[in-house]
């Protein structure tokens, strides 16, 4: 736990003695042989969810499962709310933890991690039984008999719904809560920001999940038993098969992204490394704006390729060794254009497109392509020109050093009101403040990025990931419109074609 920030680690332990709290009371439930104990379904449910959870680990259980259907923390939520529906809180409690221990963990440190998601989904699925019971959850479910309600055995509809929407409400606020105390424990977030939008992105696949729950458990309650609550899992594993194409169509986008980058930078080796070290900045700014994290994704996308419209710039003039003649200067200034146009058809890259065809604007009108000013220029491309400024001080090249952050901060703020927004300039101080920023040599590779933000949360089961079950992600139906102070320039000459791409021995540094 070195690695972890203390205060993370206080915060830690703190939820495993809460999760400890939680489960202890287990022991005083009748024993496992007791017909009429609840130990029998602890043991079922909490083997059915470590079952659900032991693909994501085994090696060749996972070769053949994770190719079509990945095994993710929040895929297998309904075992846990039905266990909250059925069980007293403690036993409830006592389920989430064999799964939680034994899932896959993607980042170190694991073992850590898996204690942190125990501790976590057990105090969640312990609050949600509560939630349930105190709405006599069980008498609707046909476990009791109770005035007004159904006989014995026989489901209570509409009202089951309204204990098991409780429930599953109160599942997602825990686990919302517990998260954005991570968020600011383990990543320094601030608080006026850790718990943004966490409550909302939930609420719907929570609502999902509750209701697949719902279905588990009046099946295991039903005559048939509780091998029939096991057909609840087909459809479950029919939302992992959805996931699994949006993982592969984010795959699909990281490798187009990445394809591009390495195609600006082998043709301006001058600033290879400044396309990475755009997005990474442009993040930074998004995570103390409060971006979502979809925008703040697209926002990285947006930074990455910024400069995607050299491509469309001779090699020659891009390598050139001292000043620009005035009709080289106008070849470079539409490469924002170029740019556009090489994404356009690109439809995941969203408001991107608007940032890379805009982040040479200035606040006051006098940037280019089109002289937009103020609020007329578009965020995105207002956070990545500030980015892109910043990096571009800090870097070392061929024919100048690097300034020093410092140096490059106050020349931001000198300029913000003019050339850029001051809000943007003020979330880049903060950032830098809480994550710090290492220059960077890209002359010639020797030097090293930006030191990245801290790592994600320890394994705060992803609301966004459970939100991904419900389908594909959105994708943008096209381009939005282009907001135009000046008319567009006329007779724009097309992007080279392949005869300007090739490789020209360097003639030395560039601006």
């Amino acid at each position: 736990m070195n690695a972890i920030p203390g205060a993370a680690r206080a915060y830690i332990c703190c939820a495993v003695l809460g999760a400890l709290a939680c489960v202890l009371p287990v022991s005083a439930l009748p024993g496992p042989l007791d017909p009429d104990g609840s130990w029998p379904a602890v043991l079922l449910l909490g083997a059915l969810y470590a079952l659900c959870e032991a693909p994501a680990r085994c090696r060749f259980l996972g070769r053949s499962v994770r190719g079509s259907v990945p095994v993710t923390a929040g895929s297998f939520f309904p075992v846990l709310l039905a266990a909250a529906f059925l069980l007293p809180p403690a036993a409830a409690a006592l389920v989430a933890v064999p799964g939680a221990l034994c899932g896959r963990v993607a980042q170190r440190p694991a073992g850590v991690r898996r204690v942190w998601r125990a501790a976590q989904l057990a105090i969640a699925t312990w609050a949600a039984a509560q939630a349930h019971r105190l709405l006599d959850g069980p008498a609707a479910l046909g476990g009791t008999a109770h005035p007004g309600h159904a006989a014995p055995g026989i489901p209570d509809f509409p009202y089951a719904l309204l204990p098991a929407g409780a429930g599953a409400l109160v599942f997602c606020l825990v686990l919302s809560a517990l998260d954005g105390g991570v968020f600011v424990t383990a990543e320094r977030q601030p608080v006026r920001t850790a718990w943004r939008g966490l409550l909302g992105r939930s609420l719907a696949p929570y609502g999902a999940h509750a209701l697949a729950g719902l279905m588990m458990a009046v099946l295991w309650r039903s005559p048939y038993g509780p091998l029939s609550a096991l057909f609840v899992l087909l459809p479950m594993y029919i939302s992992c098969w959805v996931f699994a194409q949006y993982h592969r169509e984010r795959a699909a986008h990281q490798a187009t992204i990445r394809a591009l980058v390495q195609a600006v930078d082998l043709k301006d080796r001058y600033t290879r490394g400044h396309s990475e070290r755009v997005g990474r900045a442009s993040a930074m700014i998004a995570r103390e704006l409060g971006m979502d994290g979809e925008r703040l994704e697209v926002l990285r996308f947006a930074g990455i390729l910024h400069d995607v419209g050299k491509l469309g710039v001779p090699t020659r003039v891009l390598r050139k060794d001292g000043p620009l003649t005035p009709q080289e200067r106008r070849v470079i200034e539409l490469h924002p254009e170029y740019g556009h146009e090489i994404v356009r058809g690109i439809g995941f890259l969203g408001e991107a497109r608007l940032a890379i065809l805009h982040h040479h604007e200035r606040l006051d009108g006098s940037g280019y392509p089109y002289g937009l000013a103020g609020t007329e220029i578009p965020e995105f491309a207002r956070v990545v020109a500030v980015a892109d400024a910043f990096d571009a001080m800090t870097s070392t090249r061929s024919y100048r050093r690097a300034r020093p952050v410092a140096t490059a901060v106050a020349e931001l703020r000198r300029c913000a009101g003019t050339q850029f927004d001051p809000r943007m300039v003020r979330a880049l101080v903060r950032a830098l403040d809480r994550y710090g920023w290492q220059t960077a040599v890209t002359s010639d590779e020797t030097g090293s990025g930006p030191e990245p933000p801290p790592h994600p949360p320890l394994e705060a089961t992803p609301t966004v990931a459970a939100g991904a079950l419900l389908g594909a992600p959105r994708k943008a139906s096209g381009a939005p419109a282009v907001p135009r102070r000046n008319a567009p320039r006329k007779n724009v000459p097309p992007p080279p074609g392949p005869d300007t791409l090739r490789r020209t021995p360097p003639p030395g540094g560039r601006p």
